[in-house]
This record gives C-alpha cells, sequence and structure tokens, in this order.
C-alpha cells in the first residue's frame, strides 16, 4: 500500500497480544542510545512472518528495528537473539545489505524476552503485490531474479575466514548435522502421524552428499526476506538471519526454490499460503535460477535433488513446530491453526524430491 506521497508503508498497528510495554523501552532507549530527541516512542509491527515478532520504532527522525522471539515457549536452541545480533556483527562490515546491529539485551523486564535493535532500511518488500506506482514488466520481473541470484552468489562469495563468524561456527559434518537436527526436532513437535515420514528420515540419512565447499549461507533466503529500492532495480536489505551459519551454499538455494513458485506448481503449492508473484511473465523459473545459480558460482549442481529434499523437511518441521505451538494454547494466532496442512504438503514434497534425482522434473 502507498499514501498520498507514494512512499510504500510496509507496517501495520500492533497486532492485539503483541503489544510491548512502551515506557519501559523508551527509558532503555535513552539510556543505551546516545542523542535521541525528546519526541515521543512511536512503535508499530511489520505484519509478515510466521516466527520471530517485528517492530518499527520512531521517535522524531530516528527509526530501528526491533525484533524479538514470538509469544510462549520456543523450540531449543530456536529464535537466539543474542546469536543473531552476533552473526550480525560479523557480517555487516563484509555484506552491508545486513541491517547494522545497534544493540541487544537479555533483560526480560523490557519486552519479555532478550531482543535486539537493528538498523532500520527503507525500501519495497515484494511479497503477494507490487507497488501501485510500479508496472511489473517482463524485464522487470526478470531483474528481480537476476538481482536475488547475484545478491546470493555474492553472500557465498565472502570469505568467512575473515570474519568473526570463525569462532562461532563449525563448518565440518555441518549436513549431518543439520539431518539429525531437524529429524529431532520433528520428534519433539510430532503431533499427527503422516505416512512416509519414517521412510524419508532415513533416506535424508543414508543420502548425505560431500560438501565441496562452505560458504556463509543466510539459511531464509527468500524474497520477502529482500528488500528492493523504490523503483525495484537494485537490491538494498536482506533480513531475518537468525539461521545464519557457515556451511553447503546449495542448501541457501535450495530454500529459496522451496518459497518461489512458477505457473507451472500446482493449484495446492499456491493454496499453502504462498506469493504467487514469482508466477508473474518474466520471473525466472526453478530451473532457471537453479542454471544461473550454477553458472554464476561455478557450483556442482548434480546432487541438488538431496538438498531440495532437505529443504522441504526442514519447512514441514518449521511449520509444524509453528502448529504444535498453536495445538498446545501456547499461541493463538489463528493464522496458525491450519499449518498442520502445510506441513503435510512440505512432507509430500521432499518425498518427490528425494524419489527423483532430477530436480528439473519436480
Amino acid at each position: 500500500m502507498k499514501n498520498n506521497h507514494t512512499r510504500w508503508i510496509d507496517t501495520i498497528p500492533i497486532r492485539k497480544g503483541e503489544e510491548l510495554n512502551i515506557t519501559v523501552l523508551e527509558d532503555f532507549l535513552a539510556e543505551n542510545i546516545p542523542g535521541l530527541g525528546p519526541e515521543p516512542l512511536k512503535v508499530d509491527q511489520f505484519p509478515s512472518g510466521a516466527s520471530n515478532l517485528t517492530y518499527r520504532l520512531q521517535k522524531g527522525k530516528w527509526e530501528a528495528v526491533l525484533r524479538r522471539p514470538p509469544l510462549g515457549p520456543v523450540a531449543p536452541k530456536a529464535h537466539d537473539m543474542g546469536r543473531e545480533f552476533k552473526i550480525l556483527q560479523a557480517v555487516h562490515p563484509h555484506f552491508p545489505l545486513a541491517p547494522e546491529p545497534m544493540l541487544f539485551s537479555d533483560n526480560l523486564e523490557i519486552v519479555g524476552s532478550p531482543f535486539v535493535i537493528l538498523e532500520r532500511k527503507h525500501g519495497i518488500v515484494l511479497d503477494r503485490t507490487f507497488p501501485e506506482h510500479i508496472i511489473p514488466t517482463k524485464e522487470l520481473c526478470r531483474n528481480i531474479s537476476v538481482k536475488m541470484i547475484e545478491t546470493l552468489v555474492s553472500l557465498h562469495s565472502i570469505d568467512y575466514k575473515e570474519t568473526a563468524l570463525t569462532s562461532m561456527v563449525k563448518p565440518e559434518g555441518f549436513l549431518t548435522r543439520q539431518v539429525k537436527g531437524w529429524i529431532e526436532r520433528y520428534e519433539r513437535a510430532k503431533t499427527d502421524k503422516i505416512d512416509g515420514v519414517d521412510n524419508l528420515m532415513n533416506w535424508l540419512q543414508a543420502n548425505i552428499p560431500n560438501t565441496l565447499e562452505s560458504t556463509i549461507i543466510h539459511y531464509d533466503f527468500k524474497l520477502n526476506n529482500t528488500m528492493f529500492e523504490h523503483n525495484l532495480k537494485e537490491i538494498v536489505g536482506l533480513f531475518d538471519w537468525e539461521m545464519t551459519t557457515v556451511g553447503d551454499p546449495l542448501c541457501d538455494l535450495a530454500g529459496m526454490f522451496v518459497y518461489w513458485i512458477e505457473a507451472a506448481d500446482s493449484d495446492e503449492f499456491h493454496d499453502q499460503s504462498h506469493s504467487k508473484i514469482t508466477t508473474m511473465a518474466g520471473f525466472m523459473t526453478h530451473n532457471e535460477l537453479v542454471e544461473a545459480y550454477s553458472v554464476k558460482s561455478g557450483r556442482d549442481i548434480a546432487h541438488f535433488n538431496f538438498y531440495l529434499t532437505l529443504a522441504f523437511f526442514k519447512n514441514a518441521v518449521i511449520t509444524q513446530q509453528i502448529y504444535y505451538r498453536y495445538k498446545l494454547g501456547q499461541t493463538k494466532d489463528e493464522r496458525f491453526a491450519s499449518f498442520n496442512k502445510h506441513t503435510e504438503y512440505y512432507f509430500k514434497k521432499a518425498m518427490k524430491a528425494m524419489s527423483n534425482s532430477n530436480y528439473r522434473s519436480l
């Protein structure tokens, strides 16, 4: 949406039950950020996402972003704000699209959980629609596709050994740990029995390829975590770094593939709350995305079906964790009431990828 000055409006009033104590937060900011003016603190909310809660803070001309975990109990090691803050401290100097980290606090008396305060970037995040002032031509949609691939290749080209991530990560055995970890997460959050999942988990454990190169991976790289400038020509921001680590770069490409639907995908895919924006003429197909990444990065994609299987499995577990919290009454957000259907869908896609060595026919 936009206002009379065609500035993209990307926030909403805070959802009921997700309010912050503005008085306490304002006192915290005054103590920790020099030079803030006397204007009252205004807070609203970014509406997208089903994981962390994200708010815009505004005080006079000063703006920032606050991120905190979702309400209620969360899965072990998930939503680690301190880790995300350290990741951004390490990555931002080498990759300015990552927002600059400003503050981290684990004082539960301020917003009820640990939280981070980050640089506020301005631009457009494409999710379900284009802004009213933009005509989505084939050329523009193709350029968006190209910029996404170029950004992913650029991130993967950073020498992580030149960053502070070296003290935070262990690249060796990355894929083995990922398979083991996501299986364990599923077992902890399991509710309904789904046929074929045991076979899927066994296949993942038996078919782990060798990682040829370890790089920084965002691990949630998708269109609606990316911000373009207001004419959609260049990317100016990349968000949601909580799962970032050093590991196999093809995991990032596979994760992008999962969220990037194309016109040839089934209606069932479209019904899973995915954005349909990438079905528009000009956007790259799945095959074109993978091939473009391979050409620009020089990386081998011979075993890409494994990475797709793991990516779909991972998404199944994430949606299952959210549904588990909803079913136990740990969140009352009605958006999550049907997430068990999302879980079943992702498992179905993982099984299809597992049984097909050629990703081009998925």
